[in-house]
């Protein structure tokens, strides 16, 4: 991380946002170093819910083994597979579920579920810190903005300022995490990488 960048980026976010939340990074490495391993639930937890923990000031490492949800599993990289019956509790639910009624039929959930691409974590950690913990060694990924409408027209506007086309933000369908770790990471690998609206699964 160029610290100079960092602190040039502290600066004007407090001249044109003022007190408005700092966003996170994410990244993955081999040794998580001093960022405290997150323990993992004694039940189900929603990998989004954590991150209030981040955002108050406290970086998280994640690997495999400390994540509740499959789902989170699969969208930080850490697993390539569903839930068994995945496209019914994403729709209309079977006799071993209920249905979310994301989808309007388990055929759709099943090529919704079959489109999804997703990127490997290789092995390492998957560290989230907020930008003003950021030290020199680190590499962010991602950077999440958790924004009120004020701010995120302002980010909206940024997003496109060198986008000839004006569609230099997208709204991909998925899971909070999807949204915030996946799908940006599934952008970078474009020719033009577009910024990620999300955090709408209800």
């Amino acid at each position: 991380m160029d610290i100079n960048f960092k602190n040039t980026f502290l600066e004007k976010w407090e001249k044109y946002f003022g007190v408005a939340e700092l966003p996170i990074a994410f990244f993955y490495v081999k040794d998580r170093g001093n960022v405290r391993y997150k323990d993992l639930p004694s039940g189900w937890s929603c990998l989004v819910a954590e991150l209030t923990r981040v955002r108050k000031g406290e970086a998280l490492a994640y690997d495999g083994n400390n994540i509740a949800c499959g789902g989170a599993r699969r969208n930080l990289g850490y697993s390539e597979k569903m839930r068994h019956g995945f496209e019914f509790f994403l729709s209309t639910g079977n006799e071993e579920m209920e249905g979310e009624r994301y989808k309007c039929t388990p055929e759709l959930a099943k090529i919704f579920e079959d489109s999804i691409e997703t990127v490997p974590a290789n092995g390492g950690f998957g560290i989230f810190k907020r930008w003003d913990l950021l030290e020199e060694g680190d590499e962010p990924g991602v950077v999440m903005f958790f924004a009120t409408p004020d701010v995120l027209s302002g980010l909206f506007t940024l997003a496109n300022f060198d986008v000839a086309d004006g569609n230099g933000v997208v709204t991909p369908f998925g899971a909070g995490c999807a949204s915030i770790v996946n799908h940006p990471y599934v952008e970078i690998k474009r020719d033009e990488p577009r910024s990620v609206l999300g955090m709408f699964d209800v």
